[in-house]
Formats: C-alpha cells, sequence, structure tokens
C-alpha cells in the first residue's frame, strides 16, 4: 500500500527544500508561523516581505506559484470570516464605499487574513516538498507522543480504503436506481453511513488482531531512522530566521 499513498499536495522534483530531512522542515515551518503570529498587525511591510520570503522557498524547491495559489482555496472558510469582521465588530466606524465598518473589525480581518494566508502557504510548501510518510517520520524524529504518531499513520494508510468503500457503497446505490434528490432520502444515507461505521470498525479490529499476530505491542518498529547534520538544521533555518529579522523591526519601526 506504500506506493498508493503519495498524497496530491506533494509535488515531486529534485530540489534543496526536497532533500532536507522532514524534521528540519517541520521544525522550520513551526517556527516561521511562530514569528508570524508575533508579528504587529500594524506592520503590513512585514507581512509582504513573508510572502516574498515563501515565494523564494517556492522558487528553489520548484514548486509553481500557480500550484501553491490553487490549494489556498482551502481557508475559504477563514476569508468568509475575516469578511463578516468589520460589519459585526464594535467600536469606532468608518465610511467605506458607502458602507460604515468598524475599524477594530478591519484591522481584526487583515489579521486574520495575512496571518492565516501565510501560514497556509508555508504548510502548503512543506506538504509540497514532503511525502506523508517522511512527515510522520519527521514528527517521531521530534519526540511527538508516540501514540499520536501511530493514529496519524493509520489514518493516512487507511484513508484510501475507506473512501473507496464508500465509493463501492455510492455505486451499488446508483446501480439500483437511488439518486439522493430531497430530505426524503436522508434516512437512506443515514444508514449507509451506518453501515460504512461498521464496516470499518470491523476492518479495524481485523487489523489489529493481525498485528497482534505479528508481535505488535503498542508500538511501531523504527525502520529508517532519519538524522539531520548541522548544516541542513541551519539550511532549513534560513527562513525562519530571516523572518525573525522582519518580525523585530516590525515591532521597532
Amino acid at each position: 500500500m506504500g506506493a498508493g499513498h503519495a498524497h496530491k499536495l506533494y509535488r515531486h522534483a529534485h530540489s534543496p527544500v526536497h532533500a532536507l530531512p522532514p524534521h528540519t522542515k517541520l521544525a522550520a515551518v513551526f517556527a516561521f508561523v511562530v514569528v508570524v503570529v508575533s508579528t504587529p498587525r500594524e506592520a503590513m511591510w512585514a507581512f509582504g516581505l513573508y510572502a516574498v520570503l515563501l515565494g523564494v522557498v517556492a522558487s528553489v524547491a520548484r514548486v509553481p506559484a500557480g500550484f501553491v495559489l490553487r490549494r489556498l482555496l482551502i481557508e475559504i472558510p477563514f476569508v468568509a470570516f475575516a469578511v463578516l469582521m468589520p460589519f459585526v465588530a464594535q467600536g469606532e466606524r468608518v465610511e467605506v464605499l458607502g458602507m460604515s465598518l468598524s475599524v477594530s473589525g478591519l484591522w481584526g480581518a487583515w489579521n486574520v487574513l495575512a496571518k492565516g494566508t501565510l501560514g497556509v502557504a508555508a504548510s502548503v510548501l512543506l506538504a509540497a516538498t514532503t511525502e506523508l510518510r517522511e512527515l510522520l517520520l519527521g514528527l517521531q524524529r521530534l519526540k511527538l507522543p508516540p501514540l499520536l504518531v501511530q493514529i496519524a499513520s493509520f489514518m493516512i494508510r487507511y484513508g484510501d480504503v475507506i473512501t473507496e468503500e464508500m465509493r463501492r457503497m455510492r455505486i451499488a446505490r446508483e446501480s439500483r436506481g437511488f439518486e439522493a434528490s430531497g430530505v426524503r432520502h436522508w434516512g437512506v444515507l443515514a444508514k449507509s453511513a451506518g453501515a460504512l461505521f461498521i464496516r470499518s470498525y470491523e476492518r479495524g479490529e481485523r487489523v489489529h488482531l493481525a498485528m497482534i499476530s505479528r508481535g505488535y505491542a503498542g508500538s511501531m518498529p523504527v525502520i529508517d531512522e532519519v538524522t539531520a547534520s548541522r548544516a541542513q538544521w541551519s539550511y532549513a533555518f534560513v527562513l525562519p530566521f530571516a523572518a525573525l529579522v522582519v518580525c523585530l523591526l516590525g515591532w521597532k519601526l
């Protein structure tokens, strides 16, 4: 099953960013996001520089801008929330295009949009340059709780299996002339969801018993020991270090 789990966000390429150990990239992205969140919202120019830094990383990683922009659509719910803030927030009001908007709401919307977009873009670049299996190894290397890493591993491995099961159930319903077109069909969909849950639970039991019979004792064996040199750590932290310099300037200027 290993070959079938190359996620859609990953973009295969031979670049210095792809070659970095996964735990260095995870730590660097986390540090970058912390720096971005710590930047005062009034320093608008700083967020522009952060975007430039991410653009440089994307260029070095050979990830096209269109690839990143398409995957930024995942933050649409946050955009909708940000758009509402100037209308519902209290405090001083200002006229913009004939509409009365809250000043604090405008700042809040900018804060959510700027920091959220940069965080999502950094995550997209991480996913585009790191395979899922490598991400799990990186989390393991960073000493995250083993149970959480195992849960994430199983979720990734069997997510495709459950999705395929859903597809087969949908085809079976459609082959019998079923078409969900109203509230009266919700009962059928609810029963299908229940059946999917039972099948997934039973499959999980069978997999767990099979693992125990093969010596599973609560922890997965470490097959690939991922290490990073000091040079690789330094290279990975160029992004958060440059962002930190921008952040400090944002607080002083």
